[in-house]
């Protein structure tokens, strides 16, 4: 048996070109891809019959950034913060230590756990970061493990500078031969540009030889001011930028300039920047809100994304972020679905395959426990996550 027929879908959301919103819809599945999707009442026969009982079905979500190559806890310095202490990049070193004593076989059994979190959630196409190794074999060494459970994976040896290690050595080894040694297994290269990390020229420094290498580029801005992160990650064709909190006008413009050449409406033409809001992280330091209203207001494609982490994001939920995004962000239901699932595709350059329920894409569905996708923020915190589909196979 090689297809299935999931029917009597009481909301499908295909996030399509078309933005269509099926009313009793069905789709089919043949082995790893949607063969077919529309009316019920006009669906195909197929080798099995999966009925989804009048539930919603939205495309699988799409978590463009995670740091899931991770050991240790970090509640006492969360609880510390929840009481006023402010967050600033250092913790990271916290985590690096506790990283580095552990083997790959706990590092690759906690990975794992992860991704089953994050799946049995709704999330089906998962993007993570080195960056807690901060030397040339634990890069690595996180890079392959993380390689074997996720989709995409990208390298951070620029997340931090260790504590007494020389700022201009450690940049030589990053662009070196960390990256040489991390490169077989990593997709994109990240650098966070900003205060307590890494300057505008050691960014750029970064972005340039991870480029030359062959890696696509990301970056981590404007977190906790305004800085040149945005612009940066537009000047050097990024494919996203991250956090995006604190943006000037300049900001703004600057990442609407690149999406000059993409057609909205119908998902085609040469994708900008992404700008890939993280509003679990927000709430846990205490930031402003990204905002998502501005930049999609100025044809900025958007993308939410968990930020799972040990320090300030210690969540895979993208039914929070979703519902967050509705009801303090300022985004309509529509939008915060797309840059869950489209927004986050584009993000990883992968919306030619995942993000969208169309004919030919990959299988990644999520099945919601409600009869339409305005339950997730209708009912915040409830389990929303009836079914997933990940690339045909029923998780």
């Amino acid at each position: 048996m090689t297809t299935t027929l999931i029917t009597n879908i009481g909301e499908l959301r295909t996030v399509d070109p078309e933005q269509r919103v099926i009313r009793d819809g069905a789709v089919v599945i043949d082995r790893e891809q949607i063969a077919w999707v529309g009316p019920a009442v006009h669906a195909p026969a197929a080798d099995k019959r999966f009925d989804a009982a009048g539930r919603a079905l939205l495309p699988g979500w799409v978590d463009s950034h995670t740091h899931l190559v991770f050991a240790g806890d970090r509640s006492a310095e969360f609880e510390a913060r929840m009481a006023g202490q402010s967050y600033a990049a250092g913790g990271i070193n916290v985590t690096t230590e506790a990283t580095r004593n552990a083997s790959d076989a706990e590092l690759a059994d906690l990975i794992r756990q992860r991704v089953a979190e994050a799946v049995a959630g709704g999330t089906t196409y998962l993007e993570t970061k080195t960056g807690y190794g901060l030397g040339v074999e634990e890069e690595a060494r996180h890079a392959r493990l993380a390689a074997d459970y996720v989709d995409t994976a990208t390298f951070l040896g620029a997340h931090l500078v260790p504590k007494g290690v020389d700022a201009a050595a450690y940049i030589d080894s990053v662009t070196g031969p960390m990256l040489e040694a991390a490169l077989p297994y990593v997709d994109w290269a990240d650098v966070f540009c900003e205060t307590g990390a890494f300057s505008e020229e050691q960014s750029r420094t970064v972005l340039r030889a991870c480029a030359e290498a062959g890696l696509g580029l990301r970056v981590h801005g404007n977190q906790l001011g305004q800085g040149p992160g945005v612009r940066l990650a537009a000047e050097m064709g990024a494919a996203s930028v991250d956090h995006v909190n604190h943006l000037s006008e300049d900001d703004v413009a600057a990442l609407g300039a690149t999406w000059a050449e993409w057609d909205s409406a119908t998902a085609s033409g040469t994708p900008g920047t992404v700008a890939t809001c993280l509003p679990a992280c927000d709430l846990s330091t205490r930031q402003p809100l990204a905002p998502a209203r501005r930049l999609l207001d100025a044809g900025v494609e958007v993308a939410l994304a968990s930020n799972c982490n040990p320090g300030t994001s210690y969540t895979s939920s993208m039914n929070f972020n979703v519902s967050t995004a509705v009801l303090q962000m300022h985004m309509s239901l529509s939008e915060a679905v797309r840059a869950a699932t489209l927004g986050g595709a584009l993000a990883l350059r992968a919306q030619e395959w995942v993000g969208s329920i169309e004919v030919g894409k990959r299988a990644d569905l999520h099945l919601l426990n409600a009869p339409a996708a305005i339950h997730l923020a209708y009912r915040p915190g409830m389990p929303m996550t009836a079914a997933v589909w990940r690339a045909g196979r029923r998780g």
